[in-house]
């Protein structure tokens, strides 16, 4: 149980990290759009050096692992999905930091991805386990919209 408790706390940590760092990307990539004068174009460095950086630790862990990769095709619509929507978030999220501010651009991501959250998990869509929306649920969803908006609000 300790154990249990233990891969928890890592999990949780890990996933406040990784909001921390998405906090970090929009006003750094807003910064980049206006050096480059194009938000799409921001977009598309951002990737390109995220790509590079992937492929170098997917080669490293190829090396480590000293075994090949084993592809197992997905269908193409996963790979366009996939890169479409995060092209199109990198891209909201590098035009809503200046305009709303870091803290009320995340604050309304947040909210966004725990609707969205909520209703995959409803419907059980991508193999994800069904799970029922409960009151409790439903009211957190509703303080963190309230939230959102609380934190936008000058």
């Amino acid at each position: 149980m300790k154990g249990m408790a233990t891969m928890t706390a890592f999990w949780s940590a890990l996933g406040i990290v990784a909001g921390m760092l998405i906090a970090l990307q929009g006003p750094i990539n807003a910064q980049l759009a206006r050096g480059l004068g194009m938000p799409v174009a921001a977009a598309a460095a951002s990737f390109l050096a995220g790509t590079v950086v992937l492929v170098v630790i997917t080669l490293v862990l190829t090396q480590v692992q000293g075994s090949a990769i084993n592809w197992h095709v997905p269908p193409l619509w996963m790979f366009v999905a996939g890169g479409c929507l995060g092209a199109a978030f990198v891209t909201c999220a590098l035009v809503l930091t200046p305009k709303l501010g870091a803290a009320a651009t995340m604050a309304f991501i947040v909210s966004g991805q725990l609707l969205a959250g909520l209703l995959l998990d409803r419907l059980g869509y991508f193999d994800l386990a069904v799970r029922e929306l409960t009151l409790g649920r439903v009211a957190g969803a509703c303080l963190l919209v309230v939230g959102a908006l609380l934190i936008s609000v000058n």
